[in-house]
């Protein structure tokens, strides 16, 4: 991952007049619903920061950023996955090239309802739950009560993690209930007690019980030390190498004093 980066960090210098921003004076920021929070307050400091800015800002999954960032209608795409060889591809053709910068860590955490005694599980059990082969909380030795699946929708960089490192690259079962954005999952799981759901570790609140898995806790800590086992990088990307308002957006959200201060406020674990 880290070799990729820094080769198209390396490849992106080379295109580094082909994209100005989307709006001149202005920053558009489109993508993930899980980088949002962070978004959301680091736009806020930015613009009272620099009164002359203005940020349009909105989140409707990672792979949408991507298509933005593509087709030109965004200067900053927020994604909670990597880009894809195709998306690369697709942003070649169209005479542009996506330059990312990991602004934040973050870990899934598998949510249930406050009221399921469940507290831990497995990478094992996680997946046969999704893929539908288990049906009953007793299985499991909870309560004598249906499980309710709960997934993001396929557009979402958190389902793309969720596939990759819990179902090992298999779909999850078409009866799961699919959410749009990370918040709507939290809302889903806290009025179902059947219910399983995942979440960014930012959106985590009193409403739903975070799940350990393989008996380690989703935290700062082991998202740093990269114990718990679904941890990530969050990123920003632009359109070429960033010059003007976005590469001073940027700057902004990798700086330790402002950023990245922002970035543990908003529930997440920043850079450094």
């Amino acid at each position: 991952m880290k070799k990729k980066i820094y080769l198209m960090m390396t490849l992106a210098l080379i295109f580094l007049f082909s994209a100005g921003p989307a709006f001149s004076g202005s920053i558009v920021i489109k993508g993930s619903t899980t980088v949002l929070p962070i978004a959301q307050k680091i736009s806020e400091a930015y613009m009272k920061d620099h009164p002359d800015a203005r940020i349009s800002l909105s989140g409707s999954g990672s792979g949408d950023g991507m298509k933005a960032i593509i087709d030109g209608t965004t200067d900053v795409a927020n994604s909670s996955r990597f880009i894809k060889d195709e998306e690369v591809k697709l942003a070649l053709g169209k005479g542009t090239y996506p330059v990312p910068f990991r602004v934040a860590l973050d870990c899934i955490l598998p949510i249930v309802h406050p009221g399921n005694s469940i507290d831990n599980l497995t990478i094992d059990q996680l997946k046969a739950i999704y893929k539908g082969e288990i049906k009953n909380w007793k299985e499991l030795g909870g309560p004598d009560r249906k499980v309710v699946m709960i997934s993001r929708d396929t557009s979402s960089g958190t389902y793309e993690v969720w596939e990759e490192k819990v179902m090992k690259k298999e779909r999850v079962h078409p009866g799961a209930l699919l959410q749009a954005s990370n918040g709507a999952v939290v809302q889903a799981v806290a009025k179902n007690k059947n219910a399983i759901g995942y979440i960014g570790i930012g959106y985590m609140d009193h409403s739903i019980k975070a799940i350990k898995i393989n008996g380690i806790e989703g935290s700062e800590e082991t998202t740093l030390n990269g114990t718990f086992p679904i941890s990530r990088p969050l990123f920003m990307f632009t359109r070429g190498w960033p010059t003007g308002d976005t590469l001073n957006f940027i700057n902004f959200v990798l700086s330790p004093q402002k950023g990245q201060k922002l970035v543990k406020s908003a529930g997440f674990v920043p850079l450094y």
